[in-house]
C-alpha cells in the first residue's frame, strides 16, 4: 500500500503494521460475517453501522459459488443488522470492474450516486445506495 489511500472515509499509509492496525480498528466498529459451505470458505459481509442514518452494507461471493443464493442471503442477514442499528439509508460499494457485484446491487434495488478513482487506482469504485 504505499503513500496515502482514502476509502470509504478512511484515510490509510503505507506500511504493513498501519494496514493490519486498521484491521482491527474497523473489525471493531464494523459487523464483519465469514461464510462457508461445510468447510468451503464462499464469501464475507461488512456491515458498516450508520453515520448520519446511512450504513453500508457489501456482500462479497467468491466467483465459484455466485448465482446459487449466497450473496442474497449474506445481504438479508447484512440489511437486517444495518436496520437493527438504526439505519434508515442503506449504501454500498462496488469496484466497477465487478461485474457480477454491480449486477447484484442493481438487481436488489441499489442507484449508482458516485464513481470515483481513489489515489493510485486505475478502475473506478462506484457508490450505491437502496432506492
Amino acid at each position: 500500500m504505499g503513500g496515502a489511500a482514502k476509502r470509504n472515509g478512511e484515510t490509510t499509509r503505507g506500511g504493513k503494521a498501519k494496514y493490519v492496525g486498521g484491521i482491527r480498528e474497523r473489525s471493531g466498529r464494523n459487523h464483519l460475517e465469514v461464510a462457508y459451505l461445510d468447510d468451503v470458505l464462499i464469501g464475507c459481509s461488512t456491515v458498516r453501522p450508520p453515520e448520519d442514518g446511512t450504513a453500508t452494507v457489501i456482500a462479497r461471493v467468491l466467483a465459484a459459488h455466485r448465482g446459487q443464493g449466497f450473496g442474497g442471503e449474506m445481504y438479508a442477514r447484512g440489511l437486517e443488522q444495518a436496520r437493527a442499528l438504526g439505519a434508515g439509508t442503506i449504501e454500498t460499494v462496488v469496484l466497477s470492474s465487478n461485474e457480477d457485484g454491480l449486477r447484484f446491487a442493481l438487481q436488489h434495488g441499489f442507484e449508482e450516486v458516485e464513481r470515483y478513482l481513489l489515489p493510485g487506482d486505475t478502475i473506478p469504485w462506484i457508490d450505491l445506495r437502496l432506492a
